[in-house]
């Protein structure tokens, strides 16, 4: 029996605020989702999906606010120029930046942002 990773599933607090986020990240979600338990985006036959807090608690019985960093989602931008062009949109739409763009040690650019609810969100090139 084989397995095929499919979709990765994040936790949010406020739909409409986590959906803007990732809009602003470029994920085109459609507004009418905003009021939604469950939202999906596909992109390259990868599904990331966004689930209420609520949801969650019904699903597994009960919901309780994790502590600490324990996945990382890191997006892949078209250019170094992108990755500081992006952080700075981010940061312009009042979202916290984590890390400014630097240049690693392994040779991408690279620069971490928090969503919404904590989350770090790489972007890199």
């Amino acid at each position: 029996m084989g397995i095929k990773l499919d979709m990765m599933g994040i936790v949010v607090k406020n739909m409409k605020e986590a959906l803007d986020f990732y809009r602003a990240l470029g994920l085109e979600i459609p507004e009418s989702a905003n009021g939604d338990m469950h939202v999906e985006v596909v992109q390259s036959g990868f599904r990331l999906a966004f689930d209420s807090q609520q949801m969650i608690k019904d699903i597994y019985g009960s919901w309780e606010e994790p502590v600490g960093h324990r996945i990382e989602l890191a997006f892949l931008c078209d250019s170094r120029e992108a990755v500081d062009e992006l952080y700075n949109k981010i940061k312009q739409n009042g979202y916290s930046g984590y890390r400014e763009p630097w240049d690693a040690f392994w040779g991408q650019r690279y620069a971490i942002v928090a969503d919404p609810d904590g989350n770090l969100i790489s972007l890199f090139a």
